[in-house]
């Protein structure tokens, strides 16, 4: 069917976002096609803004529009207290609980040697290198429970067993081997509250 190409290739498109099958790929293909032309337009532009605006905090890995992103830059908030996700979007679990005043830190991914994910691919020396020159008291690793947080978690704090600097883990309430963007606010506050040491 030549003349449903576009809508094909569109369908195509949607689907390489996460958990989207083909079904849901084509409601919002016809969706967007019973949608006026000018939100189209805005839809594109805010897509287009987004890839040409967002990048990593130069500081902690968070998304940002700016320099240096809104966390980093606040300076009421306890810069010696640190949380350690794997990706950028973990951030936005904990600030939804509006009850850590910490700063962040972010990997960029978790340690897998059978797909070449080494420690040296990761921000992991950029993290020690932080906790020499910014004076950090507390790492809070919040890896997901899965083994290659776990491996990771348990690699950052073997690197900072010499280093004067209190390493905890999340507490028990985090389900094995979950996400954070699946993980609800209350679980991951009562997960943060009864963080276990790793290191003193």
């Amino acid at each position: 069917m030549k003349e449903l190409d576009s809508i094909e290739k569109l369908i195509d498109s949607l689907s390489l976002f996460p958990t989207v099958g083909t079904k849901s790929a084509e409601r919002m293909a016809y969706a967007l096609l019973d949608m006026e032309n000018e939100e189209v337009e805005l839809l594109v532009r805010h897509i287009q803004e987004v890839k040409s605006k967002i990048h990593q905090c130069p500081k902690c890995g968070a998304l940002t529009e700016n320099d240096v992103c809104s966390i980093c830059s606040n300076e009421t908030r306890d810069h010696q207290t640190v949380i350690v996700v794997a990706e950028p979007r973990d951030i936005f679990s904990f600030e939804k609980l509006q009850k850590y005043d910490g700063v962040y830190h972010v990997l960029n991914g978790l340690i897998n040697f059978s797909k070449n994910l080494t420690p040296d691919k990761l921000t992991i020396n950029k993290l020690i290198a932080r906790v020499d020159e910014e004076n950090i008291k507390e790492i809070i690793i919040a890896t997901p429970g899965t083994p290659d947080g776990e491996i990771t978690a348990l690699f950052i704090a073997k690197l900072l067993e010499d280093k004067e600097v209190k390493v905890t883990r999340l507490g028990y309430g985090m389900p094995m081997g979950s996400n954070f963007e699946y993980i609800d606010s209350l679980t991951i506050e009562r997960a943060l509250k009864n963080r276990t040491n790793i290191k003193d």
